[in-house]
């Protein structure tokens, strides 16, 4: 009978509080399948198939928070690094509740896993998905190990746990075979996934300010290191604007209602967290808040834009 300690132990591990941002991002591409799917009466809505892929990039997401972990104590960045709660690893490997060969197995067991749930999206769906699943695939493999080292790991956080994401979900639940992969990506999916993958970029990028010197003793080479915090919290609020900026394009554009705009009721909170990342970005105490803020603003902006989507299939005639 596995123990609840054990059960807590892993939920800590896969570090479960931050799997919500990849529910959050299939809700966006299952709310704009769900309007394609209104606007043109071609084909159906299977809440099935929306569960089935939800739990997929939940567990994928769960495989590369356990192979960053497993890379980091093998490094010993998790060793030094300056714990918060937004940043620094779970230290489960260090205190001796897990160890780095668990992790390691569950890591891949995770992944083969989210593997075969994609494998039956791109039987039933479109070979594109099969490709799109590949990146992510690289992405939570090498992230760590290559990507983090060599100034892509944000770039690649934001696109495979942000944009193809989105992309990825409104694929699955809308494409066909016969169906030509430029018909896949209308122009609404293709503008309102970016500001999610923005998002997941700054989630990341942020959250690198409390372990640059860490990270930097370690081998990592990320773009707070390439930077430094003070140069780098500039990028992080050029980043935000980026965001809002998109947001309100897609309606501009025509490519989406004004709903959309929902999505800027987290600006208040944006500028909040930018303010403060300009302010402390070398006082790493004071800066801790505003990584919880940022979380926030990534979670609820993408959670409005997925709400967003949802009324305007709702109101659709």
């Amino acid at each position: 009978m596995v123990s609840r300690e054990l059960v807590k132990t892993w939920v800590l591990q896969i570090r479960s509080n931050f799997l919500l941002l990849a529910v959050f991002l299939c809700f966006i591409g299952l709310a704009l399948a769900g309007l394609f799917i209104k606007k043109t009466g071609v084909g159906s809505f299977s809440v099935i198939d929306a569960i089935v892929l939800v739990l997929g990039v939940v567990i994928a997401h769960a495989s590369v928070n356990l192979f960053n972990e497993y890379s980091d104590s093998q490094t010993g960045i998790d060793d030094n690094t300056r714990r918060t709660p937004f940043s620094g690893g779970t230290g489960l490997i260090q205190s001796g509740k897990t160890t780095p060969l668990a992790v390691s197995t569950a890591a891949w067991t995770t992944l083969f896993w989210a593997f075969l749930i994609g494998l039956y999206f791109t039987i039933m769906s479109h070979w594109m998905v099969m490709v799109i699943m590949i990146i992510g695939a690289v992405s939570i493999v090498f992230y760590t190990t290559h990507f983090a080292r060599v100034l892509l790991g944000e770039f690649f956080a934001g696109l495979s746990l942000g944009s193809l994401v989105v992309i990825g979900a409104f694929v699955a639940m809308t494409g066909s075979a016969a169906e030509s992969v430029c018909a896949l990506f209308p122009g609404e999916v293709i503008i309102l996934s970016v500001p999610p993958g923005i998002l997941t970029f700054l989630l990341l990028f942020l959250n690198e300010f409390p372990d640059a010197d860490v990270d930097k003793a370690g081998g990592r080479f990320h773009l707070v290191i390439l930077l430094g915090r003070k140069k780098a919290s500039y990028l992080y609020v050029a980043g935000l604007v980026l965001t809002y900026a998109f947001i309100i394009a897609a309606p501009l554009a025509g490519l989406s209602s004004w709903w959309v705009l929902l999505g800027c009721l987290t600006m208040p909170l944006a500028v909040k967290a930018g303010m403060m990342a300009l302010r402390y970005s070398e006082d790493i105490p004071k800066l801790v808040p505003a990584l919880g803020i940022n979380v926030m603003v990534v979670l609820v902006t993408d959670l409005l834009l997925a709400v967003a989507i949802v009324l305007e299939m709702i109101l659709t005639v």
